[in-house]
């Protein structure tokens, strides 16, 4: 289906056309020598739509969200205030009430997207300084830079804490942070970017009835995994217990199938709304209802956002495409543990796999993930990997018949987050091996 060719037939029906201004036509000339140096600058972007690109954590949009995108991207509306943007706002609203669901938030949940995960936790941050001013943020150094540098950008204390064995935070560690008296804010992650591991969520929360703190939950990549919490295919527990913490954060730009940049941030309470309380003079006039300015740190918003992950969340169902992945990840983690080239760094819990050549000394195993993650990207029949830092206590941990002769081990890092990437795993994992043998 032509979904763009769809978007555009929408457009005509909606805009009156307006007589057109000399002004913004380009010179044809100066447009086609533009034009063709866009179209061979962008060519030597990596294949990241392809199922041998298996780095980052980079995929296309859904044809539905770009359709979408590109129907409300010509009305460019501004979600907000009401005026400038009353179909997407509510489209807004619409998208938040059903991420509220996923993760279990009570009906009146406030909420509402963001330009990116990175904003989304800062505004979790800024409502948890507010409540809990001169307190500290405890983050684990699992966790996601964000949080160190939001903590920096808010002038609030942050601390990290350390990561376990399994490369959770150690509550154990936080436990004692709690016992002090100096902490306002828990810091969990459900799927971090490095490995996809889960963080312990319901005994965080439980420490917010025994010490009184908070407890806001970075779900950005892992959040849409709570679609499959009694699936069986995943540990759900960590998901199920986001619906009694205080906050999570959510990218649709990640698993939601959205364009960049597209985050979220929910609140449990809805009172926290009043932290937002402010007034502008010339937009919050058309209607008494709530306009998401509002309740928002930022001020405008693509509308075309919300318009693209509520038709996409209309139209399509996204537990088949997250559990592709997953299944993905723990069939290529199979073929590694039989094999004789590669070794498995963790086992997933998500749609991230870590493995590394094997070896016997750190700094071998160092040199060799380089190598593969270069020689993979080159030739006529490239694979795209990522490699991942792993501090020498941690690796060391996790394999202790490798010499540690080295303060830090980079492996191998392949995110399977598309469903198109479950039945090319063989052919990932032959021209793997191939190229850590050679």
């Amino acid at each position: 289906m032509d979904y763009v060719s769809r978007a555009l037939d929408a457009v005509a029906g909606w805009r009156e056309p307006a007589p057109p201004h000399p002004s913004l036509t380009p010179d044809p000339a100066r447009f086609e020598a533009a034009w063709g140096e866009f179209v061979e600058r962008m060519g030597s972007n990596y294949p990241f739509h392809h199922p041998r690109y298996a780095g980052q954590m980079l995929k296309p949009p859904h044809p539905v969200a770009i359709a979408a995108y590109t129907a409300a991207l010509h009305v460019n509306t501004n979600n907000h205030a009401l005026d400038g943007g009353p179909a997407t706002s509510a489209m807004e609203i619409e998208v938040v009430e059903w991420l509220a669901r996923m993760f279990g938030f009570p009906e009146d949940a406030l909420g509402h997207l963001t330009s990116s995960g990175t904003i989304a936790n800062l505004e979790a941050l800024w409502v948890a300084r507010e409540l809990h001013p001169d307190k500290a943020v405890v983050h684990g150094a699992n966790a996601h830079y964000t949080h160190s540098r939001m903590c920096a950008v808010l002038g609030v204390q942050g601390i990290e804490a350390p990561a376990d064995t399994a490369g959770r935070i150690d509550l154990d560690h936080v436990e004692g942070l709690c016992r002090s008296g100096g902490v306002g804010t828990i810091v969990v992650t459900a799927g971090t970017t490095g490995t996809g591991t889960l963080d312990d969520v319901a005994r965080a929360v439980s420490f917010r009835e025994q010490y009184g703190v908070r407890v806001h939950v970075d779900a950005a990549y892992g959040g849409f995994f709570a679609l499959l919490a009694d699936s069986g295919l995943i540990d759900g527990a960590p998901f199920r217990a986001i619906a009694e913490a205080d906050s999570v954060v959510v990218d649709p730009h990640k698993h939601g199938l959205q364009p960049y940049g597209c985050g979220a941030v929910l609140f449990r309470d809805p009172g926290v709304g009043r932290l937002y309380k402010h007034d502008s003079p010339y937009t919050y006039f058309t209607s008494a209802e709530l306009h998401l300015g509002e309740i928002s740190l930022e001020c405008s918003r693509a509308g075309a956002a919300a318009a693209a992950l509520w038709l996409t969340l209309r139209a399509l169902d996204l537990a088949p495409i997250l559990s592709a992945g997953v299944r993905a990840a723990q069939a290529w983690a199979a073929l590694i543990r039989a094999s004789d080239v590669l070794t498995l760094h963790r086992e997933p819990e998500l749609d991230i796999l870590t493995y590394f050549p094997s070896g016997t000394r750190a700094s071998e195993i160092d040199a060799a993930s380089e190598r593969v993650l270069q020689a993979g990207m080159s030739g006529e029949d490239p694979v795209f990997l990522s490699t991942l830092r792993i501090g020498a206590d941690a690796f060391a941990a996790a394999h202790p018949e490798i010499e540690l002769d080295a303060d830090g081990v980079r492996v191998l890092r392949s995110v399977l987050m598309k469903p198109e990437h479950e039945p090319h795993v063989p052919w990932l994992h032959e021209r793997v091996s191939r190229i850590a043998r050679s």
